[in-house]
């Protein structure tokens, strides 16, 4: 039997096919947009989750706790190594009676009856002793003379004997033999007495004004416009352009050559730690605005490595050509963080910092961000217990436990599923990017563990740039670098500063320093001449 389907039927066939078809290619359109918009809203959640992370981490930062310490135990039941040692432990203030009764425990009550009164006065400080007698010794009910039985001290007390200005003049005498210009056979003799080279000839600054105004700026951290009022007090009128212009003067002529011996010392090390800070230099010869970011960069040696060096150098960028610029030379590793700028330099191996990396997975705020954390404090535990080891020693103990656990953090990292744009995401390339320069302290003992010694070495330049705020010219930048070299390079070898720079500014402007090297090595902060005479008391 043959069924017989009509044209209308045909078409309505036909139509239903296309409406199916149309239907499912909206279906599959929808179904795309649904993924893109999906996918959209993954990557908003992602960096929502982000931008929280940063906006807790700058609320930690403004409102929070300045510090790197751990708020929580390792898993292993320690503390983290970055708590303090001795947190109940007692300051050195001074307490008042009334002060004494109320707060400090009886411990220190004990050890203030084994301590002599007042001993943060030091020893060589001159005593003045004033007596109080009665206004009348006659005994008032016999009229006798009475006997003095005894006597008591009250109180000591420290005093204060303000500096005085003096005007000291140098007056050369001449002689002349009178016996030979009498003889006309011979001229007459004479001799004229030489007084010493000033440090800036023909100004009123002797050495120790200008060490004085060098110390207060660099070691008290007191702008030359705030030493102005206290050179006036003692009775000297000036200003801060003459104050500016005697720093660079002294810092070019007689510092200069002391830093560049300095210099030379610290380039024929074997390990440097570096590091470097934003300055601002108003007058720029590159012609860029004052309120671009200078910069000063420091140098420090290791300590094993002989007498500590601490150099600043003051340039216009951050950039790696100012860093081979001032290591031209150089063979060896430099300590550093994980800056772009310290890459590929000739002869010249990277170590990168621990401490860098344990700030980055400090930022994360979750259970993986704590687990990162810990690796990198085991790290520093063990660093602890090896810090007294000679270097062969410490490497070979890096080499049995430090570097199972570094070969485990790093396959941690590795196996883990890190997406996304996020604080963990960002701790983790920062940490697997440097890998190798983070394991070049395992197989030297003398490389530290991170590039704390350089930070802390341009601490004393943040520290000045909240007070002096800018240099006017490069000239004033590069002074400032010369000074703050010494400053610290005396401090890291025990010497005092002040004391340092007199001897400075009074002897190396009459001694042949551009000669021979020798006369300045004795000047350096660690030579037994310097030792004996500006050691710290």
């Amino acid at each position: 039997m043959v069924s017989v389907v009509t044209n209308g039927s045909f078409k309505n066939e036909d139509q239903s096919e296309k409406l199916i078809r149309l239907l499912e290619d909206q279906l599959a359109h929808a179904n795309e947009q649904n993924k893109a918009l999906s996918q959209k809203l993954d990557q908003a959640l992602d960096q929502i989750e982000f931008l929280n992370q940063q906006l807790q981490q700058l609320t930690k930062l403004l409102y929070g706790s300045k510090t790197e310490k751990s708020k929580y135990i390792t898993p292993d039941g320690q503390g983290s190594l970055f708590e303090d040692e001795h947190p109940s432990s007692f300051s050195d203030s001074e307490h008042t009676e009334e002060q004494s009764q109320q707060e400090i425990s009886y411990t220190v009550v004990r050890k203030l009856h084994n301590k002599k009164r007042n001993d943060s006065l030091r020893g060589d400080v001159e005593t003045e002793t004033i007596h109080h007698h009665p206004d009348n010794t006659i005994c008032d009910c016999c009229q006798h003379q009475m006997t003095e039985i005894g006597s008591t001290l009250a109180r000591e007390e420290a005093a204060f004997i303000p500096a005085k200005m003096m005007r000291v003049q140098h007056i050369e005498h001449a002689y002349e033999c009178k016996n030979c210009k009498g003889d006309t056979l011979q001229s007459a003799k004479i001799k004229r007495g030489k007084a010493p080279k000033s440090a800036i000839q023909r100004s009123l600054a002797g050495p120790t004004v200008l060490a004085k105004v060098i110390y207060d700026k660099f070691v008290q951290y007191l702008p030359l416009y705030r030493q102005v009022k206290e050179w006036d007090r003692y009775g000297l009128q000036t200003n801060d352009k003459n104050l500016s212009n005697w720093v660079i003067r002294a810092s070019t002529d007689w510092l200069l050559p002391v830093y560049e011996q300095m210099k030379a010392g610290l380039m024929a090390k074997s390990i440097l730690h570096v590091d470097e800070t934003y300055a601002q230099i108003i007058k720029r010869s590159d012609g860029k605005k004052g309120q671009t970011h200078a910069y000063n960069w420091v140098y420090r040696s290791v300590p094993i490595q002989g007498p500590t060096i601490v150099l600043f150098d003051s340039a216009l960028s951050r950039s790696r050509a100012v860093l081979e610029r001032f290591t031209q030379g150089y063979k060896g590793t430099i300590i550093c963080d994980g800056y772009s700028a310290y890459g590929k330099l000739q002869d010249v191996t990277f170590a990168n910092c621990w401490a860098h990396v344990r700030r980055y997975w400090l930022k994360v705020d979750s259970k993986k961000g704590r687990i990162g954390v810990n690796y990198c404090d085991k790290l520093y535990r063990l660093e602890k217990s090896f810090k007294k080891l000679s270097p062969s020693k410490r490497r070979k103990k890096r080499q049995k436990h430090s570097k199972p656990i570094i070969d485990e953090f790093f396959k941690w990292i590795e196996t883990s599923w890190f997406t996304g744009k996020s604080a963990l995401v960002t701790a983790a390339e920062y940490t697997l990017k440097r890998a190798d320069g983070l394991k070049a302290f395992l197989y030297d003992g003398r490389i530290e563990i991170d590039n704390n010694a350089a930070e802390n070495a341009i601490r004393p330049n943040v520290l000045g740039r909240k007070n002096w705020l800018f240099s006017f010219s490069e000239a004033g930048a590069k002074a400032n670098a010369i000074c703050l070299s010494l400053a610290e390079t005396a401090k890291s070898n025990g010497i005092d500063f002040y004391e340092y720079l007199k001897k400075l500014l009074m002897d190396l402007p009459n001694l042949d320093i551009h000669q021979s090297n020798d006369v300045l090595e004795q000047y350096m902060p660690w030579s037994k001449n310097i030792q004996e005479t500006c050691g710290s008391k």
